[in-house]
């Protein structure tokens, strides 16, 4: 949305609730980022991919890139009070699972559609579960969605549920990728 709608929305609306809505709420993010469908340009994430030397023999496929993207964002979603005391257990157990779903999607859809298509720039904060979704840049519609969502257990403390989506089924079932324990203690918001 051009820069000028966005602060006029934000503006007329603070001064419609007389300032209950401030212009810095979450709720901007989520409604003013376009459906959260900006691209990561391909030579944002190329760069990224040529700093990993494995990565440096040959071309980076679109599966690489999307790959790069899903630790990176996974990361900047988890912000600097999560990612600190759940690395470790998501990049061993839960990514691996991320590459697997993006590998068996994108394999079943062809090399011509996978031409077409993008990364989320930007994972949602606050309480939200988007990390980041895959989606056709022709039709703007998803492909893939990739969530995490808190849950509270009782007795046992909070753990974080990684699952994703598929457009196969109209996103309608969660397929589980693993739950990684926080603690009994309320986690931060994501990006905090």
């Amino acid at each position: 949305m051009k820069k000028w709608i966005q602060k006029s929305l934000m503006v007329g609306v603070a001064l419609l609730t007389l300032g209950f809505i401030p212009p810095s709420h979450e709720m901007w993010d989520s409604i003013l980022d376009d459906k959260g469908h900006r691209e990561i340009s391909g030579s944002a994430v190329h760069a990224e991919v040529l700093q990993k030397p494995e990565m440096l023999a040959e071309e980076p496929s679109f599966t690489d890139m999307a790959k790069v993207a899903a630790k990176d964002q996974a990361f900047e979603k988890f912000g600097n009070r999560i990612g600190p005391v759940i690395s470790d257990e998501f990049e061993s157990v839960i990514l691996p699972k991320i590459e697997e779903a993006i590998d068996m999607t994108l394999v079943t859809l062809g090399p011509d559609a996978v031409r077409d298509l993008a990364i989320t720039e930007r994972p949602a904060g606050g309480y939200s579960e988007k990390i980041f979704h895959i989606f056709d840049r022709e039709t703007g519609k998803d492909v893939i969605r990739f969530h995490v969502r808190t849950d509270k257990r009782p007795l046992d403390g909070y753990y974080f549920n990684f699952h994703y989506h598929t457009a196969e089924d109209g996103f309608s079932r969660h397929i589980a990728l693993g739950d990684i324990y926080w603690s009994k203690n309320t986690p931060p918001k994501w990006l905090s």
